[in-house]
Formats: structure tokens, sequence, C-alpha cells
């Protein structure tokens, strides 16, 4: 039973918790509650400061609302109500709200994955082998918060510590045997996954990204908080092919282990390969660890994918269940959704769906796309709204360079025209010679792109990936590309004589 709506004393959640204040180490704590607008009678106030607001300015409106006690930074105005103060008020979150639910990691062996690029693939792929040995582990990342079949939708690639917690204790309770997290640099920054030791900590690689705005204020800033998951691991595992790992280790306290091409890495490597045929694009490799060797095949496409594969394949060697042919079947099965996720298309040629929204991404996905050498390599893209401008001309350069034909069409645009984002990305594509044509209707742009496909063609769907929606003006429609693609293709004259749809 989830540990929510269940009184705790004060004065065992704040256990090791220095504060000052008058509070009776005997009041009962109901919920604990960092958003003013869910104070409910007994609960404890947690104010947090954010990008948009400040929980402090809040203090008075939770006291009248029958909180119990309220945890602030500074002196707060919050008549009749007690407030301890602390010096970081996320920091103290988390270690309450693992106290208030149990200390549920503590039954549970927990992965924490950190990196620019990757998290998703290297959690859906460590899960996909531990599954195939008959482990029971949850997910929380960019999808979600993940038991079996159901998603728990969350603002945050790394939920904040409360909503984190309260996973851990719903998987603890349905006997899972554990979890693995996506530890983006503002969650490890963030104190979200503070409360707990990580069985295992692991860096997959590190590029520029997430700087600037209400993110990282510089590259120094990024890779420090990435660094700070291998002080709360017990075991690290290293790309040791990134030039960032010996940096991500530095003043670890945890156990290394490293994987990579590279003969001193203790997971390795060898004889990569490209697979592909219509419909399907792959890379198989050998797997050699601890004098031992075996073949592996993936069906994600890339060099990074291999990256990828060993990260999970090194996690999982030290679970105990797991043997070969559950690697082998884990990973020949694995499907990520938008991540170069490929979608049935019944014709010859290979249709994708990924994620890719900034420059640095749309790159690596199309000269990972070009390796296999299509016919053609056809992006369909936009960009999203009220987001850095920048961003729209560095796509449009990328895709103009990459790709033999980019549609350019809408994205979220949020409270933006399409027009004027179009636009913008045809700033950077006209700084090339690429070919493109703009169909501002996301659905028509799809439509075209298979109506216009060739033999050989390799045609990305990029921007939403994982998305089941568009948002426009405040208001998130339902757009799920996979439902697209398979309506269209129903009402294909060729698809209707081969079978009737479904």
């Amino acid at each position: 039973m989830e540990r929510q709506n269940q009184p705790s004393v004060w004065g065992e959640l704040m256990q090791g918790i220095p504060y000052e204040g008058m509070v009776d180490a005997d009041i009962r704590v109901s919920d604990i509650v960092y958003d003013s607008r869910k104070v409910q009678k007994g609960c404890l106030f947690v104010c947090l400061r954010g990008s948009a607001a400040d929980g402090h300015q809040f203090a008075r409106q939770a006291a009248s609302q029958g909180a119990a006690v309220i945890l602030a930074e500074e002196p707060v105005d919050a008549p009749g109500v007690p407030v301890a103060l602390v010096k970081n008020t996320r920091q103290a979150l988390a270690r309450i709200s693992a106290a208030y639910f149990g200390h549920p990691a503590r039954e549970l062996t927990t992965i924490g994955l950190t990196g620019t690029k990757g998290k998703t693939t290297i959690s859906y792929m460590t899960q996909a082998i531990l599954q195939a040995a008959g482990y029971r582990m949850g997910l929380v990342g960019t999808i979600g918060m993940v038991m079996d079949d159901q998603v728990i939708s969350t603002d945050n690639t790394t939920p904040e510590s409360y909503e984190l917690q309260k996973f851990f204790r719903r998987l603890a309770d349905a006997g899972y045997d554990g979890v693995i997290v996506e530890a983006s640099s503002i969650g490890l920054k963030n104190y979200r996954t503070e409360g707990f030791v990580f069985d295992y900590g692991l860096f997959s690689n590190f590029s520029e990204d997430h700087i600037g705005g209400n993110e990282h204020p510089d590259m120094e800033d990024y890779r420090k908080s990435k660094q700070l998951l291998f002080r709360q691991c017990r075991l690290g595992i290293f790309n040791r092919d990134d030039p960032a790992w010996e940096f991500m280790k530095d003043g670890c306290t945890c156990a290394v282990e490293t994987f990579g091409f590279s003969p001193q890495a203790d997971f390795r490597a060898e004889n990569e390969a490209l697979l592909s045929h219509p419909g399907y694009l792959g890379v198989s490799f050998t797997f050699c660890a601890q004098g031992k060797a075996f073949p592996v095949q993936v069906g994600i496409p890339g060099k990074f994918s291999v990256y990828n594969a060993l990260a999970a394949l090194a996690l999982c060697n030290h679970f105990p269940k797991v043997k070969q042919e559950h690697c082998r079947s884990g990973l020949q099965k694995v499907k990520v959704k938008g991540r170069v996720e490929m979608v049935p298309a019944g014709g010859p040629y290979t249709l994708l769906i990924d994620y890719a929204h900034n420059a640095l991404s749309m790159e690596s996905l199309l000269r990972t796309l070009r390796e296999y050498h299509p016919h053609r390599l056809v992006c369909l893209f936009g960009a999203g709204g009220n987001r850095s401008r920048s961003r729209r001309f560095e796509m449009g350069e990328v895709c103009g360079r990459l790709a033999d034909l980019s549609v350019l069409t809408a994205d979220n645009s949020r409270f933006e025209e399409v027009t004027d984002i179009l636009a913008d990305i045809r700033v950077g594509m006209e700084k090339t010679s690429g070919k493109f044509v703009e169909i501002p209707d996301r659905r028509e742009a799809i439509r075209y792109c298979i109506e216009h496909a060739e033999p050989g063609d390799i045609i990305v769907l990029a921007g939403k990936g994982h998305e089941p929606y568009q948002e426009i003006r405040g208001v998130k429609y339902p757009f799920d590309e996979r439902e697209i693609v398979a309506e269209i293709l129903c009402d294909l004259p060729a698809k209707k004589e081969a079978k009737p749809c479904r």
C-alpha cells in the first residue's frame, strides 16, 4: 500500500536533517506538499524556489489552508504554524520523502543512468534483457514512470523527489525487483535523486546541451551536475571511449567499471556490422567480457546502438539470473518508442520515427542513417514554438546538408504561427543546396512522404518521437504518428487492394 495519506511523525521524518525552529517532534504529518494548490489539513508544506514561482511566497496561504508544518530556507509569514528552516529545501524534501515512504529504494535494485544521449534507449534495453531473465523492473525517464504497460506521465525526465519515492514505494509493494532511472543533470543538481544510494550508476556520453534558460549556466555546471551520480552509487560504469569519462569518474566514491571499443574496457564490442533490408535497420557485434564472447544483434540502427547495447549488457552482467540467451533475445526484440523506431509501412522503403528535435540530435541521427546508403534520405521535421530561434536556423542547416529531401512542417507550435517557425528553419536551409518542401499541416506532410516514397528510401519523421500529441495555443491535441501512418496507409489505393484495413 502507498504511504500517502498515512500520518508520519515530524521527528522521524527529520532524522539526520539539521534545522532551526521550534517544532514539536510529535507533530503528525499527513502528507508532504510543495504545490500550494494541493495543501490539505495536516500536511507538511515545503517551500521550493522554482523558475516561475517561489514557494516561500505561498507560506501564508499554506498556513491558512491547514498545513501542520512549513519547511523553508528563510523566515516566512505563516500565522499559527511552526516553521523549520533548512539550508536547502529541495535536498531536505528528498530525504524527508524517502523517510515518509519507508525508504523503498532499500527494497529495490536501483540503476541510475546519466549522459547527454542514449539514456532512454539504454533503460529499455536493460529492462528487455532483465525481463527475459525473469526480473521485473520499473522505468523512470523521458517517457514517464513505467510499470509493465502502465505509463504515469511526468513533467520532467527525473521527477521531483516526492514523486520518485512514491513510485519506488509502488514498485516495492507490487513485488518489483528494481528500477531504472534516467538521472538527468537537472535532476541531480536539484537533489531529486537524494535520499538513497543507487546500486549502479552509468555514464553514456557527454556533449553540449541544456545550456542557458532555466537549465545550466555553462558547460562546466552541466558536467559537474552529471558527475554527482558517481558520488551517490555503489558501482559506476563508464563509457571509456567518451573523452569526458575520466572527468566523470574524478572524485567518485564508487567502484569503477568501463565499456566501449577500447581494449582497456571491461566490457567490449568487436566485429561491428550494419544490418539492413527494406523496413529494417540494425547492427550486430560481438560482446566480449571476462574471457567470454558471444554475438549480439540489435534492431536499432547506428554505432550509438552498439554503445547503448554495451551499456545495457554491462549493467545486466551484475544480475545473477541473466544468461547469454537472455542478452541476445532481449536486445533482438527491444523497441524504444520514438527512438529511431521502425514503423511498418509495407513498401520497399524504411520509415522511422525519432525524437531528434535540435541540431545536435538531428545531425547524429542523419549521419547514422547515411551510413546505410539509402536511395534517398528524407527527413520530415519542424521546430517547437516559444523556443530559441537559433535552434531552428541550426536544424535547417543540418538537414539541408545531410538529407536528400527535407519536408518542413509543424511540431509543437505552442503560441507561435507555424509559418513563422518554418520561415526561421528556411533561413538555415537556404544556406545549403538541400532540396526541401514546406507542408505546414503535419498529417499532410507525412502523407506526402509516404505517397512520394521511392524504393530504397529511408524516411524519418523527426521531432515528435514518443509524444502522442501536438501542442497548439496551449492545447495538446491527440497526434500519434504511428496511428497517423496507419491511417494514411489504409487510404492508399494500393493498400486497399492488397488487404482490408482493421
